[in-house]
């Protein structure tokens, strides 16, 4: 296979600096591109992202916020909240050039149209082709150069196969697939189930607890991926039971953390301490289509009602440890 050498990436945060830094190491052409000048400034000058504290870029990744500057890129990354994705992807669309793999390395679902981001990326550029980067990974630990294994996906498997052979690293192992349902219910459902995962923690309700709600709600995301067509092999990889078992058991985990702060009293409006926490967003949004799906998804559906207000943490494990007695599927 020939290899991409440039790589645009589009967001500047913590996930955004690691892949640039993890593919900068191995010599591939990367620029970093900024949402604003002042950002993008300070981490050209300076080589250290803050909110990647003690990790330097190589002095040949290209900082800037001029988004012209994926033009010229034989892949984009684009790696903003998936709430933003939308509006990230009409800014960048102008620029794109015919043909060029537009990979979003955001995991969750739009509020409002039910879509995932390679369904945004199709919608909105069309020009481009639409694939997701996700799995068990932290941004942290790719930065500092920790083993980690993710899953890229697209329409076509030798085109994903290409994708995974140029974003591979020493310690970065792409898996490549063609279910791009898969990966993306895997990486959006998670999130959710994470927060639950935090509030047992943070109730103290012990590891047997812990086990249970990981092994529960990974049943209530694999019927949501089958009910969508997703396949049983992918929930059962990387992008879905990997990630389940990484966010339902690290403080690393914002949605873990979001979850903990729950389980310890705190308020949903002060749990993230100021860090954004996906499956806040993407709850209500998986309850909604689960519903449509007529899918079970109780532990889901108790996390959105805490975040909600519509009932207290207690009152969701009472919930569901009152409910009826059924066979295990």
């Amino acid at each position: 296979m020939t290899q991409a050498t440039t790589i645009a990436i589009v967001g500047a945060g913590a996930w955004g600096t690691a892949l640039a830094k993890v593919l900068a190491n191995v010599q591939r052409q990367v620029t970093l591109i900024a949402r604003d000048a002042a950002t993008a400034e300070t981490i050209a000058r300076e080589r250290v992202n803050p909110r990647l504290a003690g990790v330097s870029l190589d002095a040949s990744v290209t900082v800037t916020a001029d988004l012209a500057r994926a033009a010229n890129a034989a892949m984009v990354l684009i790696v903003t909240p998936a709430q933003s994705l939308r509006e990230a992807v009409t800014a960048l669309a102008p620029h794109l050039r015919d043909g060029v793999p537009l990979v979003a390395c955001a995991k969750g679902i739009e509020h409002g149209t039910h879509k995932f981001m390679t369904e945004i990326i199709a919608e909105v550029a069309a020009k481009a082709r639409p694939a997701i980067l996700s799995g068990p990974s932290f941004a942290d630990d790719v930065a500092r150069g920790l083993p980690t294994a993710v899953t890229i996906a697209s329409r076509d498997d030798n085109e994903a196969a290409q994708l995974a052979h140029d974003l591979r690293a020493a310690t970065f192992r792409p898996y490549h697939s063609d279910d791009i349902k898969g990966v993306e219910i895997g990486g959006a459902a998670k999130n959710v189930l994470a927060i639950a995962a935090g509030i047992v923690a943070g109730k103290g309700l012990g590891d047997s607890a812990a086990a249970a709600l990981t092994t529960r709600g990974f049943a209530e995301l694999s019927r949501f991926g089958r009910a969508l067509g997703a396949r049983p092999e992918t929930l059962m990889g990387l992008s879905g039971l990997g990630d389940l078992i990484l966010s339902c058991s690290s403080a690393q985990s914002r949605n873990f953390s979001f979850g903990v702060a729950l389980g310890r009293g705190e308020a949903v409006a002060n749990a993230g301490h100021g860090k954004l926490a996906e499956g806040v967003f993407t709850a209500p949004v998986l309850v909604e289509m689960a519903r449509a799906a007529k899918v079970e998804m109780p532990i889901a559906t108790a996390v959105t009602a805490v975040l909600a207000g519509r009932i207290t943490v207690d009152e969701a494990i009472e919930s569901l440890l009152t409910r009826p007695l059924r066979a295990e599927t």
